[in-house]
């Protein structure tokens, strides 16, 4: 009675073993048009290709719309590179060049005919000279910043207290005449882009010394958190401070929680900081108090690589 249907059983399973084999969803099992179990049994089967041939069209289809789209963005950022090279050009040298005459002219002018200038006049040269040093400062600043973008990170094993020292030479000028206590912790060995991490600390410091100079004796600290998971370095200070409300702002581009007038700036510092920070897989953050100093940490996705221990040092 049942030695029937073995046959088309037997058909049928090697049916679906080729359907398996190959990934051809759009055969489709002949029916036997009767009306038993095995006939129910291929119907099954073939409305069960037919939903794995609709899914793996419409699979298809988006994938097909994700290629489309990938080449879309791709083309629009490679025009984006474009004009971004062609504003960096313009910057470094359109930019630049008037700069320098105003500059130059107004020092000249100065220099020449400034027995015949009263004092108001004298005042409006220095601010015109002012503002195109500035100007300079800003137009150089943005360049640096559309160059982490591009850079590619060069990481090796780095000693960070070789890497703090050297920014701390670099920060020496705008530290004459104050009276600075440093108080410099002891910095791991990681894997990093020195380069890069020394801009990084040569920023904050700048910051540090420039916020406290209202204060007579400023403290500015350097350590390291000790604790579970990414290495986190911190920069304090007990300087102006800033209202936590708006830390957001920090690491924007021109945004600044001070006066010119009163802290001299170009807003592209901390957004230079904030973007080798990331690229180095880490993030920064920022903590203050109007008038009782603010802290900068950043952490670093490298895992510290123990070395000798250093004393803490007291510099300039």
């Amino acid at each position: 009675m049942y030695a029937t249907p073995i046959r088309p059983l037997a058909w049928l399973q090697a049916f679906g073993f080729v359907v398996s084999r190959d990934k051809i969803y759009s055969v489709r099992a002949p029916t036997t048009g009767n009306h038993d179990e095995l006939a129910i049994l291929i119907g099954t089967f073939n409305e069960m290709l037919a939903q794995i041939q609709e899914r793996d069209t419409a699979v298809q289809k988006a994938h097909d719309e994700l290629e489309r789209r990938v080449e879309e963005r791709t083309t629009q950022l490679a025009a984006s590179n474009q004009e971004l090279e062609a504003f960096s050009y313009s910057l470094s040298h359109d930019l630049r060049a008037p700069l320098r005459h105003i500059g130059g002219f107004s020092k000249l002018l100065e220099e020449e005919y400034g027995g015949q200038l009263d004092a108001a006049a004298h005042g409006y040269l220095q601010r015109i000279r002012n503002g195109a040093r500035n100007m300079g400062q800003l137009v150089d600043d943005l360049l640096r910043l559309g160059q982490l973008g591009r850079q590619a990170l060069v990481c090796r094993p780095t000693d960070l207290n070789s890497v703090l020292q050297s920014a701390l030479q670099d920060v020496q000028l705008e530290c004459e005449g104050r009276q600075i206590e440093w108080r410099l912790g002891n910095l791991p060995v990681v894997e990093c882009d020195p380069g890069l991490i020394k801009q990084v600390f040569t920023n904050l410091l700048s910051n540090a010394v420039k916020y406290t100079r209202c204060r007579e004796l400023a403290v500015i600290e350097i350590g390291q958190v000790t604790a579970d998971g990414p290495l986190v370095l911190f920069i304090r200070d007990n300087g102006a401070g800033f209202n936590q409300k708006y830390a957001d702002k920090l690491f924007g581009v021109f945004q600044r929680l001070h006066r010119t007038e009163d802290f001299e700036g170009t807003g592209v510092g901390l957004a230079s900081v904030q973007r080798i920070v990331r690229k180095h897989g880490g993030q920064i953050r920022g903590e203050g108090e109007i008038e009782k100093g603010a802290t900068f940490s950043f952490s670093l996705s490298a895992t510290p690589v123990p070395t000798t221990p250093n004393a803490s040092a007291a510099f300039g």
